[in-house]
């Protein structure tokens, strides 16, 4: 499944654009004089109105005060910050360091009664020891954060291990048979998390299912994503954090993870791969 941004952000700022489009309309205004008011060019009114750029709150402001319509500004300039938010760059997401990106995250954990993550590279946070994180958020903020806050940031993903243990939750987790090999810290920290990865696995509200690797397979692997409960998508990229509400994407996320899990081994099964790998480690 290739993502960019993703066609929830990009309905969301066109819902924006017809929202702005209609204020204009309904104030008897055309795109050009609509430009004219605000002292633009008459491109930007077309971008803006089209989805084609976004606006910036002081566009917004401008745009609203021509229209005689000052009282939907605030409205307006919450919907843009929303759309913001559906596609969030690293380098905003972590100026002021990991740790308050890995707080923000709280409330949506805590909202959430069914979680289900698939996770190509790394065993999913929740299931992480305090030194399997603090060695990959360690990498993290080297190639991408000049702030040092890793010891809180690591203090805070640990924080959120507790709603595992609460018995309102259920969680399914998906990984790749090559995390099991695949480590950024050393062979000790390896070796405890994968002992960890056992003991979440008994959980009685936790599935653990790992996918061998094998030739002939079906599904092949996508980008790791959590999905919370039928409401929400989180994708990891490269260049950023992607947010994902649209219903049609959301259930495309959960009809890849069910086909991902068709090819999952757990139990007994899982049980051995795990083991045969922490051999490998010790």
């Amino acid at each position: 499944m290739a993502v960019s941004r993703s066609s929830s952000v990009q309905q969301a700022r066109q819902a924006l654009a017809d929202r702005l489009r209609e204020l204009y309309r309904d104030a008897g205004l055309d795109g050009k004089a609509l430009a004219e008011a605000c002292g633009w060019h008459p491109s930007k009114v077309s971008r803006i109105s089209t989805a084609k750029t976004s606006p910036s709150a002081d566009d917004i402001r401008a745009w609203c005060r021509a229209c005689g319509a000052e009282e939907h500004a605030e409205d307006l300039i919450a919907s843009l910050r929303a759309v913001e938010g559906m596609w969030v760059p690293w380098q905003r997401m972590e100026r002021t360091g990991l740790r308050r990106a890995q707080e923000a995250r709280l409330p949506l954990y805590e909202r959430t009664r069914w979680f289900r993550s698939y996770s190509p590279g790394l065993v999913p946070g929740l299931a992480q020891t305090y030194g399997y994180t603090e060695d990959v958020l360690r990498a993290v903020q080297r190639r991408r954060v000049r702030v040092d806050d890793v010891a809180s940031a690591v203090a805070a993903r640990m924080e959120r291990k507790r709603l595992m243990y609460d018995g309102q939750r259920r969680f399914a987790f998906l990984i790749e048979e090559s995390v099991l090999h695949n480590g950024i810290g050393n062979a000790g920290t390896q070796a405890e998390q994968l002992e960890h990865l056992l003991t979440v696995a008994a959980l009685p509200n936790v599935s653990v299912g790992v996918i061998p690797a094998r030739l002939g397979r079906a599904r092949m692997p996508v980008e790791g994503f959590w999905i919370f409960d039928t409401a929400q998508v989180n994708v990891e990229l490269v260049s950023g954090y992607l947010t994902i509400t649209q219903p049609s994407e959301v259930a495309m996320y959960a009809q890849t993870f069910t086909e991902l899990a068709d090819a999952a081994v757990y139990g007994v099964k899982a049980h051995s791969l795990i083991t045969r790998a922490l051999l490998s480690h010790s």
